[in-house]
């Protein structure tokens, strides 16, 4: 479909989510020892309330199917974290009204930002008898929760930014790896062959190299060397060292992680990197710095925040205001996990259906699980250019 297409058969369109995914796969009922290990729920210490932003029902329930389904969303947060819980009820609601009404009962909980609290809820909705869980958004309850064992834990669809992921707690939100994965099967593709990875120390570390490696293989590129660099110098030292290791690599990755590229861009630079021969892939996590000179002519792949695909009219109309990437996050995974109810059943939600390697179709394009928990997805191309995204192609993938 084409973006800011209005739908006009939505309930059509949503299915077509879970088409790809119909197998068999019951799940038998069990009790909580069976669903999580009771000697590991325990919340994760040291995270302290947050204060509510104002009043917001603590429970809400939509629809009345027969798959139970529960959301953790920020509704009362402050600030951003807050905003954005908020624009995902009223993605919620209209994935709902579109497909979800007669399939789901979905229970919204409000986690008011709170780590120790969206814990708290998520174990009690896994135990509980709860089919799927949506969300949590904050990291350390999404990290905790990756971290629970039960041989009968219903899938986590998880709306933490910056998550890895993890078996059976699926990674919703674009993830670096799969950034850098995209970005750098997008010059593979125009014939690049020799690429290097520049990656910030970390334990995300291997991941990245083997998401990136695997990438480059489809198109018959390869890493010559990946080499980790410290925030301490900058990455200057692996920079250093890359000269000696590489000879005339075509392009290299810079994967920054919670740090600014600028300082590693610019020891790339006092090397004359990029040039006329040797192209730079950066990642969607520059983005959360400003925009740097040191930025320019760099290449990555990342969603468009203004890309909400079917959807985009029908929400400004319903709303007032314009749907963006946490919309669409929200919508596609309730729309998502009532296309799946309508094709198998409530009993459906196994991994071979989620993790089907044909992938699924929403508004933030073509996307899929892995059995790591985390998610690849297909996203436009981009040049920075002027300080500005100037777009290359309009999808390129890493899978």
């Amino acid at each position: 479909m084409e973006a800011g297409r209005q739908v006009h058969c939505p309930r059509t369109w949503a299915i077509a989510l879970a088409l790809a995914a119909i197998v068999s796969g019951c799940q038998s009922k069990g009790g909580v020892s069976e669903v999580l290990d009771p000697a590991a729920i325990a919340a994760p210490a040291g995270q302290n309330g947050a204060a509510g932003a104002g009043p917001v029902q603590a429970t809400q329930s939509l629809g009345t199917g027969s798959t139970k389904v529960t959301m953790l969303l920020p509704l009362s947060a402050p600030g951003t974290a807050g905003e954005n819980g908020r624009k995902m009820l009223d993605a919620t609601k209209l994935a709902m009204t579109d497909i979800g009404n007669g399939l789901l009962t979905l229970t919204i909980e409000d986690t008011k930002g709170d780590s120790a609290q969206a814990s708290k809820l998520a174990v009690t909705a896994i135990t509980t008898g709860s089919k799927v869980v949506i969300g949590p958004t904050e990291l350390p309850a999404a990290q905790h929760i990756a971290t629970l064992s039960g041989s009968k834990r219903p899938p986590v669809l998880a709306l933490a930014d910056n998550f890895a992921g993890g078996a059976g707690v699926y990674a919703v939100l674009l993830g670096e790896a799969d950034s850098a994965a995209a970005g750098a099967a997008g010059l593979a593709a125009k014939g690049s062959k020799k690429f290097v990875l520049l990656v910030a120390d970390g334990p995300n570390a291997g991941a990245m190299e083997k998401r990136v490696a695997n990438s480059l293989s489809i198109y018959g590129a390869a890493l010559a060397v990946t080499l980790r660099y410290s925030a301490g110098d900058g990455g200057a030292k692996a920079v250093d060292e890359m000269g000696s290791l590489v000879d005339a690599p075509d392009a290299v990755i810079v994967a920054s992680g919670n740090g600014s590229p600028a300082p590693i861009l610019a020891a790339l630079k006092s090397k004359g990197i990029p040039g006329k021969t040797i192209s730079v892939v950066g990642t969607n996590r520059w983005l959360e710095h400003p925009m740097d000179p040191l930025f320019e002519g760099a290449f990555i792949a990342t969603l468009d925040p203004s890309e909400t695909g079917p959807i985009a009219d029908r929400f400004r109309t319903t709303y007032n205001y314009p749907a963006d990437v946490n919309v669409a996050y929200a919508y596609d995974m309730v729309a998502l996990t009532a296309g799946i109810a309508s094709a198998v059943g409530p009993d459906g939600f196994s991994k071979k259906v989620l993790e089907n390697p044909n992938g699924f179709r929403g508004s933030t394009g073509l996307f899929r699980f892995r059995a790591d928990g985390s998610s690849q997805r297909s996203m436009p191309f981009y040049r920075i250019e002027k300080g500005a995204l100037k777009l290359v192609a309009k999808s390129t993938s890493g899978f």
